[in-house]
């Protein structure tokens, strides 16, 4: 299974993403990377099933400017209808416009300076299937949950209040999975949340061989 993954933006540096799911070459996923989408074409998903999304609306680290401009989707809307998947992680819900902000179900609002975050998954969910809760240093998303139905299976909680921290939404054939911990690499590494991102590919590949 190939995935493309989208990362690098100005606060969230490629290193992190790459050293984080580095893991999953043992699963069977084979990553092809894109860290600077100066130039981005739709053209450039249309041969992955899935398509990671884990960077802000930054073409780079090292260029803040928008690489989504607010009259488009990214051909994320069409990879979608034909039925592939798109799975979010921590950055990738911040600065969108609104096309691509629907296709996601939502998106970042702010976050409190890093303090300990619990992150608690739905107990019997498919996605929550060999994940315990577990608490680390982290950016506690807050979020706003535009899609009332949004499937909600994990929840983050701090001294600064409770957020859903994992949603999945279907737009058209395709499937849409959010996670929005993982600012800090022991976030990332801890093997709770490295189940969390397996089971979430799983999920949206599931939906592509079966149905």
């Amino acid at each position: 299974m190939r995935v493309l993954v989208l990362c690098d933006d100005t606060w969230h540096p490629a290193s992190i993403i790459r050293q984080g799911l580095a893991p999953l070459a043992e699963k069977g996923f084979v990553l092809d990377w894109m860290e600077n989408c100066q130039g981005w074409s739709s053209d450039r998903i249309a041969s992955y099933p899935i398509v990671i999304l884990a960077k802000s609306n930054n073409r780079s680290s090292a260029d803040p400017a928008a690489w989504i401009d607010a009259n488009d989707s990214g051909g994320f809307y069409e990879h979608l209808q034909r039925g592939n998947g798109l799975l979010v992680l921590h950055s990738g819900l911040s600065g969108y416009p609104p096309l691509l902000r629907a296709l996601m179900g939502g998106a970042f609002l702010r976050h409190p300076e890093q303090c300990p975050v619990t992150i608690q998954p739905k107990t019997g969910h498919v996605l929550a299937r060999r994940v315990t809760e577990f608490t680390a240093r982290d950016e506690h998303y807050f979020v706003d949950l535009d899609n009332p139905k949004a499937d909600i299976f994990l929840t983050t909680i701090s001294e600064h209040g409770l957020q859903p921290g994992g949603w999945t939404r279907k737009e058209g054939s395709g499937r849409v999975c959010v996670l929005t911990p993982g600012h800090t690499l022991d976030v990332w590494l801890n093997p709770a949340f490295q189940a969390l991102v397996h089971n979430a590919l799983k999920w949206c590949w599931e939906k592509i061989e079966k149905e």
